[in-house]
């Protein structure tokens, strides 16, 4: 995907910068990363909790005019009917967050789960059917709650590549596919994202599945004008690789190989225990490595699930390096933490910032949000340095414009 135009075209009378409430609408929002993203959200507002782990919640964005936490309305689609409170409490049991912190919340999780509506829950009909009756969904939410605006992310559980078709190649006739009832043509995560689009809502894909990366999908995105982010949150191994990895380069040290292997249970280790549902997984983890340093580098890499673990991941690499002289260099990591925990308050940050974004007008892939992604979109930067230093730099910027615009239209900026 090529990348947006940072300070956009001029916005049109809905996209101009408010300070109402924005939305958060969630793709997998009953699952583990939606709903401790759900309690965290609550628990900042709320003064429960701390904002750790939030990157825009840092000192670089003090000045930035993004939406406050207790500002956003949390609505999203899931296929499950399990109470977010049920989940909470078992993720709670589970390690993740206090019990004591769910308490504090629960009234505001049982609101929140209000706002979930079931997806593919239609029989018959067409694919195009569905996607409408998703966009109205989320429509009604943004209308109902006088929101400026919904944010879109995707959070489900990774699901199997597609089989190459030719309409993923030519957009006239995929819509034609898409309206044929019966005919299955897209995966879920393609319609959920087109669902986005429809609604005119920004979109960002936090997982590896195709949500909108199929050229004919790139084409009718561009065609709605909304900003997208994507794929796939870098929240453990692959964070820490993208910081370690440049400094081998810098210090001239040649890697040799760079080996890892991933221990997980929960929904994720069932999802990923299956070969082709773990393949895009993979690929995208391995990417930015390679990226970084050459493709002659030896990369293997495997995930297993390990159910007993929980919601806890391990992540375990080996590093061999050649230095000065052909000596030989050994490092070994090892990043365990609950990864649904380093995913949630990127969801929170990802909203405040893509709702930035269409407030200043921006249109297709916001590439200076690849600091949040294995795979970014618009991309090729995959050091962490680098992309910290472009997001705080786009956040300054962007919010500037907001601001200008604000003026211009005679309004009111609230930071938060």
């Amino acid at each position: 995907m090529t990348s947006s135009t940072t300070t956009g075209t001029a916005p049109t009378t809905d996209r101009a910068p408010q300070q109402e409430r924005i939305g958060l609408w969630l793709i997998g929002a009953r699952g583990s990363v939606a709903t401790t993203a759900a309690v965290g959200l609550h628990a900042i507002a709320s003064g429960a909790a701390p904002s750790n782990g939030c990157a825009t919640a840092t000192p670089a964005f003090e000045d930035v005019p993004l939406a406050g936490f207790d500002a956003i309305v949390i609505g999203g689609h899931d296929v499950s009917s399990t109470p977010l409170l049920e989940k909470a409490m078992g993720l709670a049991a589970g390690g993740m967050f206090p019990t004591s912190v769910v308490a504090e919340v629960a009234d505001r999780l049982d609101a929140t789960d209000g706002e979930i509506r079931r997806s593919f829950g239609v029989e018959g009909g067409s694919q195009q059917d569905e996607i409408d009756r998703q966009a109205a969904d989320i429509v009604e939410f943004r209308e109902r709650h006088a929101l400026a605006r919904v944010v879109v992310i995707d959070v489900a559980s990774t699901e199997v590549l597609p089989q190459d078709r030719p309409e993923f190649h030519d957009l006239a006739a995929l819509r034609a596919a898409l309206a044929r009832p019966g005919e299955t043509v897209l995966p879920p995560s393609s319609i959920s994202a087109l669902a986005a689009v429809t609604a005119g809502s920004p979109y960002v894909c936090f997982t590896p599945s195709t949500a909108l990366a199929l050229p004919a999908l790139e084409e009718w995105a561009a065609e709605a004008g909304i900003p997208i982010a994507g794929q796939d949150g870098k929240t453990g191994e692959t964070l820490l690789r993208s910081v370690l990895a440049p400094m081998f380069t810098a210090r001239g040290m040649r890697v040799l190989s760079w080996a890892g292997a991933n221990l997980l249970g929960g929904g994720d280790g069932q999802t990923l225990a299956d070969p082709e549902a773990v393949r895009s997984k993979l690929v995208s983890k391995n990417r930015g490595l390679r990226s970084l340093l050459g493709d002659e580098v030896v990369t293997p890499l495997h995930i297993d699930n390990v159910p007993d673990l929980g919601d806890v991941k391990t992540a375990w690499d080996h590093v061999h390096a050649e230095g000065f002289l052909g000596s030989r260099i050994t490092v070994q990591t090892i990043w365990s933490a609950y990864d649904s925990a380093l995913a949630a308050p990127l969801i929170l940050d990802l909203a405040r910032l893509m709702s930035l974004a269409d407030a200043a007008g921006v249109k297709g892939p916001v590439a200076e949000l690849g600091f949040f992604f294995k795979d970014p979109w618009g991309s090729d930067v995959h050091g962490f340095a680098e992309q910290t230093a472009e997001l705080v730099a786009w956040s300054a910027r962007t919010g500037a414009a907001v601001v200008q615009r604000s003026l211009v239209a005679g309004g009111a900026i609230r930071h938060g």
